[in-house]
């Protein structure tokens, strides 16, 4: 059942408060030295936020897409996408573990994560597959009741701090007739184990939370650690596309209307030829423009999670919010590094964070193109074009 709009203002002012302990200055220092920040997670964590998607059963709070949007929202709004991702790895990646793990798996797992006491990462994305997920080449071949693991995975965050990793494997050979069978899905123990390799890549943002390449030399997973079927893996991944189309919109919504929060204040404070530089249309007009984008992708967002609650298909909607809100939200951070003209570069002023955030957003965890290329085959019947 929905909660109504004081339980849902009650939760943004929970977050608030907490988002209020972690400034925007510790974020940038945090993303300087490439510290995961312990403390942040633990704050959510105490408060049962990291659970607050997760089934009731297993320790979590049993609410919906609608609910932590708001989460995204505002942590967006006031950390910046660091923050945001700290929230999101304990939120989202557990879904197809929540679906379709087996009941043991679940009872073991799940409530360890709403707690915060164990971490993981989502293991799918290949050097050079890019997002034809049929191409995968990471093998896990069948020994006995274990499988030995060889391979590459890379762009996997947080996979150096995680206890355990949901990992996307072949199990069968590409079939050109049916290329997303023999795709199969483990929920394994990533931490202190052999035959893995963890690298860090070298980012220009969101460095509290790593980003890493991965490589599989003969690493073991057995057959009480597949999620769903064997060779149907890829199924098990589609029940997690909308949800995380709509989380990264609202994601975007929150880092734009902090991008234009600051944006604002500069331009009231910024003073040039004697007037502020908010005095002039041609600052006032854009950032008015970016308000009401925030607030119609909002509106398109809010749709799509309310129909993924109510347990509707909504694979058109998602998509749409996903390519609303981050075109919203890049369109404020980018009037924002344009008013901040030189100061813009200066890291003081933090709005350079937003901005690089915001873009990357327009690129994963799904480019704008693929949103369209969805939409011109699904919604309007043209001819698919890849």
């Amino acid at each position: 059942m929905p909660l109504d709009q004081s339980e849902l203002d009650l939760i943004r002012g929970s977050i608030s408060k907490i988002a209020q302990q972690f400034n925007l200055d510790y974020w940038r220092k945090a993303d300087a030295n490439k510290d995961y920040p312990w403390d942040f997670k633990n704050a959510l964590a105490e408060g049962g936020w990291l659970g607050m998607f997760m089934p009731e059963q297993y320790g979590g709070m049993g609410l919906g897409l609608q609910e932590v949007g708001i989460v995204l929202d505002e942590l967006g709004r006031k950390c910046g996408f660091n923050g945001n991702s700290v929230f999101q790895y304990f939120v989202f990646p557990p879904g197809p573990v929540i679906h379709h793990g087996h009941q043991e798996m679940k009872k073991e797992f799940l409530p360890k994560l709403a707690t915060g006491e164990e971490m993981m990462c989502f293991g799918v994305t290949e050097p050079d597959n890019g997002v034809d997920t049929s191409r995968l080449k990471t093998f896990a071949k069948k020994d006995g009741k274990r499988y030995l693991v060889n391979g590459r995975k890379v762009w996997i965050s947080n996979a150096m701090n995680a206890d355990r990793i949901l990992l996307l494997t072949r199990t069968a050979p590409r079939d050109p007739e049916r290329p997303f069978d023999g795709v199969t899905l483990f929920l394994t123990r990533l931490k202190g184990k052999k035959g893995v390799e963890i690298n860090r890549i070298d980012k220009i943002m969101r460095n509290t939370v790593d980003s890493d390449e991965i490589v599989f030399d003969n690493f073991e997973v057995f057959e009480d650690e597949i999620v769903g079927e064997e060779g149907k893996g890829f199924r098990c991944l589609i029940a997690g596309l909308n949800p995380e189309r709509i989380a990264v919109a609202y994601t975007a919504i929150g880092l734009g209307r902090g991008a234009l929060e600051l944006t604002t204040q500069y331009a009231k404070d910024r003073v040039v030829f004697d007037r502020p530089i908010g005095k002039n249309q041609a600052v006032a007009h854009p950032l008015a423009e970016a308000w009401m984008r925030l607030e119609a992708a909002e509106l398109m967002t809010q749709k799509a999670a309310r129909m993924f609650d109510e347990g509707k298909s909504c694979g058109p909607e998602a998509n749409a919010a996903k390519f609303l809100a981050t075109d919203a939200g890049f369109m404020a951070a980018d009037f924002g590094m344009q008013f901040h003209g030189g100061y813009s570069m200066s890291k003081e002023y933090h709005i350079s964070r937003f901005w690089m955030e915001t873009r990357h957003l327009k690129i994963a965890p799904i480019s704008q193109q693929m949103v369209c290329n969805f939409i011109a085959d699904k919604v309007l019947g043209l001819p698919k074009s890849y």
